[in-house]
């Protein structure tokens, strides 16, 4: 069995520095920063952190404690000099030195001082044993030994669960050098069995092959990968080896300190997926971009990181210092939005996606984030037009556009085209003939109309099947059979509807409904009761009212039979 990568690594002690020791004489000038500060690190906020840690600090310079949190902030807001200025005030005798270390190594790599950090490494004072030894290689390069390098790489690749990094890594130094037969070799998996397609690695392969005279080749990879995923930044890289009349040099990874700087970006996206988010993939990603500050991917991943631990704000100030010219500056861009909705500022998000979508015209993933950001702030006439245009940009062939229908039939919806919202829910069934979401929102939209009954039933049942737990889904079950009359069998699934939903109100609603139906009024009552408590939309608060004034049937009659609407 594989073991894990993480057991390859070592944990850094600053992720975990104690409390400080209040003595009794302790002043408030200490006292109140550090609780500050203690508060901040358990909500992730590395920026107030590193702040009051500082602060306090200020109070009790000596503190080892303060320094090694301090220092720690600063790392994982990637304030690599500021932590430098900081670690220099550590003890050499007090603990925290392996993360004195890692800020170390990154000040030496991003200075090009090679000499000390191989120094370093060897007297056990680098990032740990599996970044020390990928940097070596890297090193050994930067001295122009590619003989141990390439044995420093290969006796990594010993280790089965190591390989397929050290492999890869090994394919990017002979690519350093020139070698791109080597590399290729290796990237296509003909010299060591097949590696894993990281966008990094695919990029790296199609710049080797452009350097082979081998341009069909290279798009034909890229046109593979930006079919499964619509990377932005590949798609912009297919563009350009399309419109390259010559040969373009070889510039993915040249130097040490670049490779070096992927050694810490490709840990952290692997520790990222083996250990979630936390801080230890955030300091690695902080630590490539220290090194090689052109590695813009270093900074997504770190925002992303960021996003996942519910740092919102620290994640949009992130994506905003990739520059407008780096080929990652839309997937930023994407991410700040997103980061913006988390916390509210939907406007600032929507102003981003506007000015995005008019700078990439031609990117339907842009569009397609515009139409969603619209969608979501209740301009479905705008989110409308993006989704089109959208739309006209991508194969709608293919299975992964069927979202695109689904979202514009949402919003064909809400602006009461029945008939639009119709056709695009029917088309996304084409592509997706089985998706739970598409076959619930069309049958319920037939029940509301009173069409189709038999056919909705149909499309509801099928996404219960796939969907069982989804209360959205189960409620509409139950709606079609009462829409259909049958009130005994709508009990049931309505019932278990309002148990995975309890405080909707819609869904409490229904209920209500369904009981006064089987006779059951009390009931019904109380259920109406509860959904006013949860808030419903003024319209539907005014008719439940209604009905607990007069009963369902009265306003059934009042509304000339006319049905509910959700």
């Amino acid at each position: 069995m594989r073991r894990p990568l993480l057991a390859a690594l070592p944990i850094i002690l600053g992720l975990g520095f104690g409390p400080v020791a209040m003595a009794q004489d302790v002043g408030q000038g200490l006292a109140g920063p550090y609780l500050a500060a203690r508060a901040a690190v358990l909500e992730g906020n590395h920026r107030i952190a590193a702040t009051y840690f500082e602060t306090a600090l200020a109070a009790d310079p000596g503190n080892p404690v303060l320094i090694g949190n301090a220092i720690f902030a600063n790392a994982a807001l990637g304030q690599w000099m500021r932590a430098a200025t900081i670690a220099a005030m550590l003890p050499a005798e007090s603990g925290g030195q392996e993360l004195v270390n890692l800020v170390g190594m990154v000040q030496g790599m991003a200075a090009g001082d090679l000499a000390d950090v191989r120094a370093a490494i060897a007297a056990g004072q680098g990032a740990g044993p599996l970044i020390d030894d990928l940097a070596m290689g890297w090193i050994y390069l930067g001295e122009g030994d590619m003989r141990r390098a390439t044995d420093a790489f290969l006796s990594i690749a010993a280790d089965e669960s190591l390989s397929d990094i050290a492999y890869t890594h090994l394919a990017y130094a002979r690519a350093a050098v020139g070698d791109f037969e080597g590399a290729d070799a290796i990237l296509s998996g003909d010299a060591f069995g097949p590696l894993s397609a990281s966008p990094r690695a695919v990029r790296a392969r199609a710049e080797v092959l452009m350097q082979l005279d081998r341009r069909k080749d290279a798009l034909e990879l890229l046109d593979f990968y930006t079919n499964l995923v619509p990377d932005p930044a590949m798609l912009a890289l297919r563009t350009q080896i399309a419109a390259a009349s010559t040969l373009t040099g070889y510039s993915f990874i040249t130097t040490a300190q670049q490779g070096v700087a992927e050694v810490f970006y490709g840990i952290a996206r692997i520790l990222a997926g083996e250990n979630g988010s936390g801080t230890l993939p955030l300091l690695y990603a902080r630590a490539a971009h220290g090194i090689d500050p052109a590695h813009s991917e270093a900074l997504i991943l770190a925002g992303e990181l960021l996003r996942d631990a519910g740092q919102f704000e620290l994640a949009a100030d992130t994506y905003v210092e990739v520059g407008t010219d780096d080929p990652q500056f839309v997937d930023a861009q994407l991410g700040r939005a997103d980061a913006y909705f988390e916390v509210g500022r939907e406007e600032d998000a929507v102003v981003v996606l506007r000015d995005l979508a008019a700078q990439n015209p031609g990117l339907a993933t842009v569009q397609a984030a515009l139409g969603d950001a619209l969608r979501r702030t209740d301009r479905c006439d705008e989110a409308v037009v993006a989704y089109t245009t959208a739309l006209n940009l991508v194969d709608i062939t293919q299975t992964r556009a069927w979202f695109l229908y689904y979202t514009r039939g949402i919003c064909h919806e809400v602006l009461d085209d029945f008939a639009g919202s119709e056709a695009d829910f029917r088309q996304a069934l084409v592509l997706n003939p089985e998706q739970p979401q598409v076959l619930n929102n069309l049958g319920y939209s037939l029940v509301e109309q009173r069409r189709n009954l038999d056919e909705a039933l149909d499309m509801i049942e099928r996404a219960v099947a796939a969907r069982p737990d989804s209360g959205y889904i189960v409620d509409s079950l139950g709606w079609v059979l009462y829409r259909l009359g049958r009130f005994d069998e709508a009990v049931e699934p309505m019932e278990r509807a309002v148990a995975l939903l309890p405080t909707d109100p819609i869904v409490n609603d229904h209920l209500g409904d369904v009981y006064w139906m089987v006779g059951r009024k009390r009931e019904a009552q109380f259920q109406w009761q509860r959904a006013l408590s949860f808030d419903p939309e003024e319209g539907d608060a005014t008719r439940i009212r209604r009905k607990l004034e007069i009963g369902l049937d009265r306003v059934l009659e009042d509304e000339g039979g006319v049905g509910e609407q959700r």
